[in-house]
């Protein structure tokens, strides 16, 4: 089960941008068609959010010309671009079906007061970058407690040099 669950993982975006039902998107997906690829913009309203995980998906209606199209997209598809909330929404359900059955302006929910449109991201992995190590030459961004510990090991040794030069000095004079 370990396993599965870590493919998945692997396979998740690492910035989630914050989708709620009734906010008006544009969803900038990747189209291929025959060897060339663009990227076409589906604007609408969010009408449910579904699953979990790497299955996460929402759906986005709009009226064009007249017809209703809904498009449901992967949270986490490597063909989704990017997702931009034009409008903040007021929902107060979890999935909005009743705007299938309007038209017009009474198709749009109304919009949140004193809403501000972010574009807020849910960061579910952080990236590690590894800087590079050159192996003949000291590193630059030496940690501080790494060379105070070298310099501390180095006062030590001439300590016990001195200490010891000391006694072989002291013992000389005596033997005499």
């Amino acid at each position: 089960m370990d396993v599965i669950k870590s493919i998945e993982h692997e396979q998740l975006k690492n910035k989630v941008p914050v989708l709620t039902v009734g906010n008006t998107v544009k969803v900038y997906a990747k189209v291929k068609e025959g060897n060339r690829e663009r990227i076409q913009v589906f604007e609408g309203i969010i009408i449910k959010k579904q699953g979990g995980g790497s299955n996460e998906t929402f759906t986005v209606r709009k009226i064009s010309y007249g017809v209703g199209v809904e498009k449901t997209f992967l949270v986490h598809s490597p063909m989704i671009e990017k997702v931009e909330v034009v409008r903040v929404g007021k929902a107060r359900r979890a999935k909005l079906y009743y705007l299938r059955d309007r038209i017009g302006k009474a198709s749009k929910t109304k919009e949140k007061l004193g809403a501000r449109i972010e574009d807020k991201e849910i960061v579910l992995k952080e990236e590690v970058v590894e800087e590079p190590v050159v192996e003949n030459e000291e590193p630059v961004n030496a940690p501080e407690e790494a060379s105070a510990v070298e310099t501390t090991e180095n006062v030590v040794e001439e300590a016990v040099k001195e200490e010891t030069a000391q006694e072989e000095v002291t013992d000389t004079p005596k033997a005499e």
